[in-house]
């Protein structure tokens, strides 16, 4: 129960600190999900509460890192199709380097400016 609470912490520590939706700046936030096997991105808008457009990585082949700059270079096609091309990444949880940096970096060649 400790990892969680860990875990948790980590998450809202990071979040705090990168609220997409403010009165000032209107932007969605990318946020990751990172298992052992797969990897998840969606973009949610915060002000209504939903999200824009998601991408995975279940059906593609290749290496975990090949298959996040996949997801990356999605979930940015997504997203310009959808006129959102400014967002905030939230990385959740999780070390920016990995999967993770290379999902980032793969959503910024594809496009998104963050």
């Amino acid at each position: 129960m400790q990892l969680k609470s860990r875990v948790a912490r980590r998450q809202l520590r990071v979040r705090k600190s990168l609220q997409g939706t403010g009165i000032k700046v209107t932007r969605p936030r990318l946020t990751i999900y990172r298992s052992t096997a797969h990897i998840w991105a969606q973009i949610i808008d915060d002000a209504d509460r939903r999200t824009l457009v998601s991408a995975n990585d279940v059906k593609l082949k290749g290496t975990k890192t090949e298959r996040a700059k996949a997801v990356g270079l999605t979930i940015a096609q997504l997203a310009l199709a959808a006129k959102c091309d400014t967002i905030v990444f939230d990385r959740g949880s999780y070390r920016y380097h990995g999967r993770v940096k290379a999902l980032a970096d793969a959503a910024r060649e594809g496009g998104l400016k963050f």
